[in-house]
């Protein structure tokens, strides 16, 4: 059973359509994040080092190309709700402090949001509904869109490369190594998130403090 998954898979990896289904799912990731889309990319990193196909420049480009358009229709959807979204109670917060680390951070913002789950559909609807400038956001969108695209396909490259007789083995390492990344980060951001909020709460302790005395 698991042979016949495997070379249903490895038949796949070679057609040449797989290059359309890459890009695809790499555009529907940007609006619609439950798509595998980064999962995509990886598996066929892990076919191109096992077996030579799909060609992994190839799979980079389309897979860098398919984020770039999602990630502008995602933008577009925020642009258009950009009022209803404003008008919300609980939205208008949200808007404020998008303005504002945009306004600090520019397009990092961005970049770094790519590699969040879920985040980077987050960001670039919000980039859209604040009416981020739209070149701006194509310029730092098209290396997040590249990084990524980069990453994901030379991580299961590397996993292929290590397990070259055996694909399953390579997919195993290459997606444990994304989720450890990705553990990784979310671990820091927390830590970076607790840290301010302490140090916002020491700030807004001071005048009651000073009053008291």
């Amino acid at each position: 059973m698991t042979q016949a998954i495997l070379d249903a898979v490895q038949q796949a990896m070679a057609s040449p359509w797989i290059y359309l289904a890459l890009f695809a799912l790499a555009v529907l990731d940007g609006f619609f994040p439950i798509v595998p889309a980064e999962t995509s990319l990886i598996t066929a990193g892990v076919f191109a080092a096992s077996t030579g196909a799909p060609d992994l420049a190839l799979v980079i480009a389309v897979g860098a190309l398919g984020a770039f358009t999602g990630d502008h229709i995602s933008y577009a959807i925020g642009r258009t709700a950009n009022g209803r979204l404003r008008g919300g109670r609980r939205t208008g917060k949200a808007f404020a402090w998008a303005e504002r680390a945009l306004a600090e951070r520019g397009g990092l913002v961005l970049v770094v949001a790519r590699y969040i789950p879920g985040g980077r559909t987050a960001c670039t609807l919000t980039m859209g509904a604040v009416a981020y400038p739209r070149r701006s956001f194509a310029l730092f969108d098209a290396v997040a869109a590249a990084s990524w695209a980069v990453y994901s396909a030379l991580i299961g490259y590397v996993g292929g490369a290590a397990f070259e007789h055996d694909p399953i083995k390579g997919l195993l390492l290459g997606l444990g190594i994304a989720v450890t990344i990705t553990v990784v980060v979310e671990v820091i951001r927390y830590l970076r998130h607790r840290r301010a909020s302490s140090r916002e709460g020491a700030r807004e302790s001071e005048p009651v403090l000073a009053a008291s005395d």
